[in-house]
């Protein structure tokens, strides 16, 4: 990856939604992400999951058809300025991987997926990059399958919360044939202050100035208040007329039926679920006025992409919050880093390890010892653990399970099950960066900042690797018992660690 990003160059994102999946492209024009191309389809990946939470062979084909199309027209843009991000449904289809494996083939970057407070950050960055004023946003963004809540104060979010409610999935639970009465519309608007209800003291007390909504629902509801007079003289949504709103909706009997100026076709379905939670959020939230942002989940991921351009990577500072949290010790991970960094440095190129390689290694070398804060017997695992099932800002479920690996086997016993769990997750370089991790931990076992013995690696071919050693290996017995035991456990992972120096032949 480049140091910067030249104005006028192509950022773009694919935003894989539980409703709809979007396309934006974007020029990059001093610090400002200005887009110059931007679709939408209507896949409803969230209608497709059945009773056992696994994706129907035709939402499948709907979101690979969708995908297709949007490939086409990226054809302009380099694959380190292009990210694709999933967010509910594929977070909740047990059969997710499945269709990962089809798009892969579709698509030049791998799909993350992200988990919803990292939804809810992105979503926020992309909402407080297009708004002008200032002040604490409450930032409501309801989704096909969830719906984020933030909190924040200028570009930073101060709390993210994402409920387990989206217009599609309520639409399946309340409103799956279509038909419109008061009974259903409360049961889909209980349910949705039964979510809210888990968050609405905390947030409330946390206040806001301003209440800000994006995305479909919303954009829908505002769009149909301002075509019937409903709104304010600022358009935004009012609880009066959003009051109008769900009294309307309840006139009709079937969605079919409905007509409101402004609404969409392919919203028409949806739509009361919709309001359904819109509504319970202004109820249980206190909320009396709404505003409209164009800004939303597509347009935060170009801006985080612009920030790694521009190192300002939420991921660092992740990394720097999780040593704080866990109480490791922050001297010996820059030990661990800079042996990782010279290490990968040495045998990139022969291994065709890429930037992205080199980001991974070096922030699992920083979060190598966080387990230690659970207990020291098996703290790798600890670590793993913790890595794996927390919500990191900045990382995918993908960049949370490959530091959870390097971390994971970084010590103790290689096995050769384990390879093929580390294959499947990354690949062949995923098994190299556990292996260099590995000797950059091995070799600051010391714990000491006195000068290490110069070393050398080399990858002599596929399964062969020579670290040399200089000088007399007699100063460093523990160092070398320690190359002597690691010997075996590369041995496992089949890499032959071969170890020279002046005294010590292998």
């Amino acid at each position: 990856m480049s140091d910067f990003l030249i104005d006028e160059e192509l950022l773009a994102a694919i935003d894989m939604g539980s409703n709809s999946f979007h396309l934006a492209i974007a020029r990059v024009d001093h610090g400002e992400v200005k887009k110059v191309v931007s679709m939408s389809e209507k896949v409803q990946l969230a209608a497709g999951l059945d009773e056992n939470k696994n994706l129907t062979e035709a939402a499948q084909q709907r979101g690979l058809a969708c995908l297709a199309r949007f490939v086409g027209r990226l054809s302009s843009v380099q694959p380190n300025r292009l990210r694709i991000v999933a967010t509910n449904a594929l977070r909740q289809a047990k059969n997710g991987h499945e269709f990962i494996q089809q798009a892969a083939e579709i698509l030049p970057k791998p799909i993350e997926i992200i988990a919803g407070r990292e939804e809810a950050r992105l979503i926020y960055l992309g909402v407080s990059h297009t708004m002008a004023n200032g002040g604490r946003r409450l930032v409501i963004d309801i989704g096909g399958g969830s719906t984020e809540f933030i909190i924040g104060e200028q570009f930073e979010p101060l709390c993210t919360e994402s409920l387990q409610m989206g217009c599609v999935a309520f639409t399946k639970k309340y409103f799956e044939d279509g038909e419109i009465s008061y009974k259903n519309f409360n049961k889909a608007f209980v349910a949705a202050c039964k979510e809210l209800s888990a968050i609405a003291n905390y947030f409330k007390a946390e206040g806001w100035d301003t209440v800000v909504g994006s995305s479909g629902t919303i954009k829908a509801c505002r769009q149909i208040m301002v075509n019937m007079g409903w709104s304010d003289e600022q358009e935004s949504v009012t609880r009066e007329g959003l009051e109008k709103l769900k009294d309307k909706l309840l006139k009709y009997k079937h969605v079919s039926e409905m007509e409101f100026s402004g609404l969409k076709e392919d919203r028409r379905a949806v739509l009361p679920a919709g309001i359904a939670i819109l509504y319970a959020a202004f109820e249980v939230l206190d909320i009396d006025h709404l505003m409209y942002s164009d800004g939303a989940l597509r347009e935060g991921v170009m801006y985080d992409l612009l920030g790694r351009f521009k190192h300002e990577d939420i991921r660092d500072r992740s990394v720097q919050a999780l040593i704080g949290r866990y109480g490791a010790d922050p001297k010996q991970a820059e030990r661990v880093v800079k042996t990782a960094q010279f290490l990968f440095d040495s045998v990139a190129s022969k291994l065709k390890l890429t930037n992205e390689d080199s980001d991974l290694i070096r922030r699992a070398a920083y979060l190598h010892e966080i387990g230690l804060a659970i207990s020291h017997g098996g703290y790798h695992r600890h670590g793993a653990y913790l890595l794996q099932h927390s919500d990191i800002p900045g990382f995918s479920q993908i960049d949370q399970n490959h530091l959870s690996h390097l971390v994971a086997h970084h010590r103790r016993k290689l096995r050769s099950e384990s390879k093929m769990d580390v294959l499947k997750v990354g690949g062949q370089s995923l098994v190299y960066l556990c292996l260099l991790l590995r000797l950059a931990v091995l070799l600051n076992h010391s714990r000491s900042d006195q000068m290490l013995p110069a070393i050398e690696l080399e990858v002599l071919d596929a399964q062969q690797w020579q670290l040399t050693v200089s000088g007399d290996a007699k100063q460093w017995p523990l160092l070398v018992a320690d190359l002597h035991d690691e010997q075996e456990q590369f041995k496992h992972w089949d890499i032959d660690l071969i170890i020279q120096s002046e005294k010590f032949i292998d």
